[in-house]
């Protein structure tokens, strides 16, 4: 029987020690992001801290591989932060619930498998919007509580404290990596701003404590799902689009393979259950992830400390994140903005095809623009799928030649499906070709009912001039479908190929 708890497989070897101070850095590293994300949403901290608290025990207990870390992260953030706006924070953890049940039945439905159906270009493109839009949430950062921009001192102290986080974040990586650098740049910003008595924003009050059971208050009504129905769908989608995301990007590092569907089961329990916690929810993190596969974890046993860890943090140390300086975070989250941001595809632009240029520029557009990510990788798939489907119809050919009895042969090279058809016909000269021909299908296959319809259309036309045709290599599937000329339909059984038509 497989094991669904790899910490307690006996033939799993643990280096518990490894694990153990893995689990301590990524509970450190959680902190700032957590917090960060929380307030791009427009939420307090707690809820932030609390998803990340959640979300990475359940993960890692029952996920679809061991190491990989789970908490909130930039892309739920702004899914749900118009909804804050608009409706209040009962009815994000209502979204979070619902978004964690269609998790669930993305799990059970096995439809994990469908994250290789989505495009790198649509995967980059998604990644540099996430990228911008977790750059402009900082732009308001520079505003004081009343919403006016800072100016004078307050404006260059502020600015100054973030451009000395980001020289920490970018410089001490070069030296150590004993040590997440985002965590030694808030601690040095915290020291610098306290022992100075400087006067910047900092996080306000955290009144931390052991997460209560907390049932969203909102209307249990048409109207209410109404509301959140979209949102929860963008949430789910965006959610395990970035699980497997970072499940994929692990399995090729490790050289392991995780479980897609399991995984999406575990972030579906996370969710309900931070949704019920007050908690804004989360997806994989990839930067954790990599921070503690990077320390040396593959058990599960790292996430499990890292998540416990942390709500020891928060309910014992949560005077100390109340006073973390907001310049030392604005700057952890434009490090993660540029990180985030594939730059990669602006030196690629000239050197990738132009369709994929097309499509990364789009799902860039798309996530900034609307601020709908599932939408944009959505549209990207579509992009991708009809950028194929006209490449490959333009591959598709026919050899011809008259044989020794006078019988025409036309054999076709290359798939016949919606895209192709009309191609497909034109290549049939039926005023001057002999009154018997054969169409030899062993190098094609008949596709979808578009393909059928094809097929149904040129034996008729051929009827209609009296001349007789032959299709050969055909399955038993297309003789049922083509009954407008099943009459002059000859199928080679003995030969015939053992593929199905897709009908469906």
């Amino acid at each position: 029987m497989r094991k669904y708890i790899n910490l307690f497989d006996i033939t799993q070897k643990v280096d518990y020690k490894t694990e153990i101070l893995s689990g301590l850095t990524v509970a450190l590293a959680l902190i700032p992001e957590a917090v960060s994300f929380a307030l791009i949403a427009g939420l307090h901290p707690l809820n932030g801290l609390y998803a990340a608290f959640i979300l990475g025990l359940i993960s890692s207990i029952f996920g679809g591989r061991p190491a990989m870390i789970s908490g909130a992260t930039a892309a739920v953030a702004v899914v749900i932060a118009p909804l804050v706006k608009s409706h209040g924070v009962d009815y994000v953890f209502a979204t979070v619930i619902l978004a964690g049940i269609f998790q669930l039945i993305a799990g059970f439905a096995r439809l994990g498998k469908f994250m290789r159906l989505v495009p790198i270009p649509a995967i980059l493109g998604f990644m540099n919007g996430i990228g911008i839009l977790i750059f402009l949430a900082q732009v308001n950062q520079f505003k004081d509580a009343s919403g006016n921009w800072l100016s004078g001192s307050p404006f260059f102290i502020y600015l100054g404290l973030v451009v000395l986080t980001i020289l920490i974040i970018w410089f001490l990586p070069k030296l150590t990596k004993a040590v997440p650098s985002s965590l030694v740049a808030i601690l040095t910003v915290f020291a610098i701003v306290f022992f100075a008595g400087i006067e910047t924003k900092t996080v306000g009050a955290i009144a931390g404590g052991f997460p209560k059971i907390h049932i969203p208050t909102v209307p249990f009504s048409f109207e209410t799902l109404q509301v959140i129905f979209p949102y929860a769908v963008i949430f789910a989608g965006v959610g395990l689009i970035q699980s497997l995301l970072s499940l994929t990007i692990l399995d090729e590092i490790t050289q392991t393979k995780g479980r897609s569907n399991k995984e999406a089961i575990a972030q579906g329990t996370g969710n309900i259950l931070a949704g019920f916690i007050s908690a804004m929810g989360g997806a994989g993190m990839l930067g954790q992830s990599l921070i503690n596969i990077n320390s040396g974890a593959r058990a599960r046993l790292s996430g499990i400390i890292g998540a416990c860890m942390l709500l020891v943090f928060v309910m014992f140390g949560s005077n100390f994140i109340s006073i973390i300086p907001m310049a030392a975070l604005t700057g952890v989250m434009i490090m993660v903005a540029f990180g985030t941001f594939k730059w990669a595809t602006l030196r690629m632009v000239n050197k990738m095809p132009k369709q994929d240029v097309f499509i990364v520029l789009t799902v860039t557009l798309i996530t900034v623009l609307m601020k709908n990510l599932a939408l944009a990788v959505f549209v990207g798939v579509i992009i991708s799928a009809l950028v194929f489907a006209w490449e490959s119809a333009k591959r598709i050919r026919a050899r011809k030649f008259i044989d020794d009895k006078g019988v025409k042969h036309y054999e076709i090279y290359g798939p016949l499906f919606f895209g192709s058809t009309s191609s497909f016909q034109d290549k049939f000269d039926i005023a001057n070709d002999p009154n018997e021909v054969i169409i030899d299908f062993a190098e094609s296959r008949v596709a979808d009912m578009s393909a059928i319809e094809a097929l149904n259309k040129l034996t008729e036309r051929y009827q209609k001039v009296g001349k007789k045709i032959h299709l050969k290599h055909l399955s038993s599937d297309c003789k049922v479908l083509l009954k407008n000329a099943e009459e002059i339909i000859e199928v080679n059984v003995l030969e015939d190929p053992t593929y199905k038509v897709a009908i469906e």
